[in-house]
């Protein structure tokens, strides 16, 4: 089964820990020039898009995808 996604674990949730990360991300993405950095998150993760929101991305696509297993 393939599996796709980033989380941090659920001992690790609300210390800064993903916060941390997705800024050291970003700011290394603008340190080499990139003009964009895009996610895509399961709909159903409410929590997920409050954080993603509050780090300034915003919703902006409708992803669709076919299992083939």
């Amino acid at each position: 089964m393939l599996r796709e996604g980033v989380r941090v674990d659920k001992a690790y949730r609300r210390k800064g820990v993903g916060e941390a990360l997705f800024r050291h991300a970003i700011d290394s993405a603008k340190a080499y020039g990139c003009g964009l950095v895009q996610l895509t998150t399961d709909k159903k993760r409410n929590d997920a898009h409050r954080f993603y929101e509050r780090l300034g991305f915003v919703s902006s696509h409708e992803g669709m995808k076919l299992a083939l297993d």
